[in-house]
């Protein structure tokens, strides 16, 4: 496998009922229909029931179709999404309890841009596919072959057994993949992969795998960062800047920086993302897993994932075409969320005030500012779970993209509904999978992209994105001035993507919080030096303890600098906190790519620099 370890990264171009299994093969059938897979004739032969209201882009399949409608679809699907990296299409693929594909015919096909694929069984033992879900590098017309803006898509709660095609691609699975393209519950039996070595020069840019399990070495190959936790590995082949094991079964030791593996025995705090699935009578459902500490391994590896079940019956199932007054009013009455795949225009807040409600997307459900709205707010309660959601920037600044909690002491004021419950860490807040963008669809500006006021708050697998390519981009159009700022207390973040944002990237002015993986690159695009520093201060830090903070602590973090507008701009320091015992960074790096752009510091005025002609990595071990 040639060219495992890259040169430094180039820059990016970079409704509402219960479902019966009788049903879902309806959705399946009605869903090949509009793909132009089945004749009416067909779908007139089979049962006939009503539209369950998930929308005609979540596709369902069932074992007992036949292998090559469903093989046409995927590939129909993949052929549309595959290169559609602004557009507006979303899709759910799911995959009802049994096996597909075989050795003799295997299921193989690709997953492309806002393409959720999973499994609808309890455990990811239930659905099986004898193939692979595949994504590999894509080509641009100079014949270079990347994998750095393979984003948007997921796979989950699934086994696979990979076998199928020939050559270099022969019974391997590929996921190569960077942000905000998460691998969650999966077991996967054979060869994998995170990078597509089959064509050059096959670089990757960093991503994410939680409560999973992977028999074999994984090839890690390009990816300059990646984080996995609560996971059985077999192995992981090599590291390249910043790789990140927390509660991972067969992980690398700790060895940063030679190799630089940053290894946890266990995971500090964790809660996994709920999940939809079929219940042995047929009916939907939805998951929730429980929170854990100190974790380790998948948490479906002695049996069911511990948690609570809630029918769908108790979720308002959304489309794009309901109103912003008909979503608050079903979360006013009780309901939970479910967004169905489709792009929502949000021009005034939702906003969820019961605790424990459950709110969550399928298929890349995209929430899209508009007036400056924020588009979604959570109360100072606690026990809300937020997943599975992307959440954009419209052209009229937003305060805010995500707001969780009104702010510090208002736990018993009228803004909770009167239920007046404080955040615990028995019941922590859940975001899991929520990736926001700033530019690149569209024109979009905000001040801030994710605000956490709450208490004892999870975020896992957050991609904060100032856009660097696409629409509406540029340093005063896109304007964003950070991209995640907790005042709260009692905050994890587990697999922290942040970037491009003109201030500090990350402002952390809560105490007791941590961070388990942090990945940053800092603006490219500043016009020059006077318009990217503060005071005395060159540029802005990419992880900022305010000073007043006693206590934080930090795994694993990277900051690269590519200032390809002006190459001489610096950086005083990637990290800035203060010099306190209570707050700690562990393997930490700087690197400057491509010859554009210095970081004078790691951590304020400790590490080496990282400059044009001296790249790095920069490391410090211990702060």
């Amino acid at each position: 496998m040639p060219g495992l370890v890259p040169t430094p990264r180039l820059s990016i171009f970079r409704r509402r009922a219960s479902l019966s299994r009788r049903s879902l093969a309806i959705v399946g059938s009605v869903a090949l229909l509009a793909g132009g897979m089945l004749s009416t004739a067909q779908v007139a032969s089979a049962e006939q029931e009503p539209s369950t209201g998930l929308g005609p882009n979540v596709i369902i399949f069932t074992p007992t179709m036949k292998q090559a409608d469903i093989q046409a679809k995927l590939d129909s699907l993949a052929s549309q999404q595959v290169s559609n990296d602004f557009g507006t299409a979303r899709y759910a693929v799911l995959f009802e309890p049994g096996t597909y594909g075989s050795a003799a015919t295997p299921l193989v096909f690709q997953v492309g841009y806002y393409t959720e694929v999973a499994g609808l069984g309890q455990s990811p033992n239930d659905v099986v596919i004898n193939g692979e879900a595949n994504v590999y590098n894509q080509c641009d017309s100079g014949g270079n072959c990347l994998a750095l803006n393979n984003f948007w898509r997921s796979l989950s709660n699934l086994t696979i057994n990979p076998m199928g095609l020939s050559g270099c691609r022969a019974n391997t699975e590929f996921w190569a993949v960077s942000q905000a393209a998460p691998l969650r519950r999966v077991k996967i039996t054979g060869q994998t992969t995170l990078m597509d070595y089959c064509s050059a020069p096959a670089y990757a840019s960093g991503g994410f795998i939680a409560d999973s399990s992977i028999s074999t070495t994984v090839v890690s190959g390009s990816q300059q960062q990646f984080y996995t936790r609560d996971s059985s590995i077999g192995g992981w082949s090599n590291a390249v800047w910043n790789q990140v094991f927390s509660g991972t079964i067969g992980a690398p030791a700790q060895s940063f920086p030679n190799p630089p593996y940053t290894t946890l025995a266990t995971t500090p705090v964790s809660r996994e993302r709920p999940y939809l699935y079929s219940d042995s009578r047929g009916a939907m459902r939805v998951f929730v897993p429980a929170p854990r500490t100190s974790s380790s391994g998948t948490t479906w590896a002695n049996g069911n994932t511990p948690g609570r079940s809630i029918a769908l019956s108790d979720f308002f199932v959304a489309t794009p075409s309901d109103s912003i007054s008909t979503i608050n009013s079903q979360l006013a009455r009780g309901k939970n969320l479910l967004f169905t795949p489709g792009v929502y225009s949000v021009g005034k807040s939702i906003v969820v005030k019961r605790p424990d409600t459950i709110v969550m997307g399928l298929g890349f459900a995209t929430l899209t500012a508009a007036n400056g709205a924020i588009p979604l707010t959570v109360a100072n309660v606690p026990g809300v779970d937020i997943a599975g959601l992307m959440i954009d920037a419209g052209p009229t600044n937003s305060p805010a993209l995500l707001q969780i909690g009104t702010g510090r002491g208002h736990e018993n004021e009228n803004e909770n509904d009167g239920h007046g419950q404080a955040a615990s860490a028995t019941n922590p807040t859940g975001i899991q999978d929520v990736f926001f963008r700033v530019g690149g669809p569209h024109a979009g500006k905000a001040t801030t992209s994710l605000v956490v006021n709450s208490d004892h708050v999870i975020l896992d697998d957050i991609w904060a994105w100032r856009a660097d390519h696409g629409t509406g981009v540029g340093w005063t159009a896109n304007t964003a001035k950070n991209g995640v700022v907790v005042n709260g207390n009692d905050v994890t973040a587990t697999g922290l993507f942040v970037e491009h944002f003109q201030q500090y990237n990350v402002v952390w002015n809560g105490e007791r919080g941590t961070t388990v993986f942090f990945q940053n690159e800092l603006p490219y695009d500043a016009p020059n030096q006077a318009a990217w520093q503060h005071g005395s201060t060159l540029g802005w830090a990419a992880y900022k303890v305010a000073d007043g903070v006693r206590t934080n602590e930090l795994w694993g973090g990277g900051s690269y600098i590519y200032t390809n507008v002006d190459p001489t701009l610096h950086a005083s320091h990637a990290f800035e906190v203060p010099v306190t015992p209570g707050v700690k960074l562990h393997d930490i790096l700087t690197v400057s790519l491509n010859k554009a752009g210095t970081i004078d510091h790691v951590v304020n005025d400790t590490g080496a620099a990282v400059t044009p002609t001296v790249q790095g990595p920069a490391y410090v071990v211990n702060y």
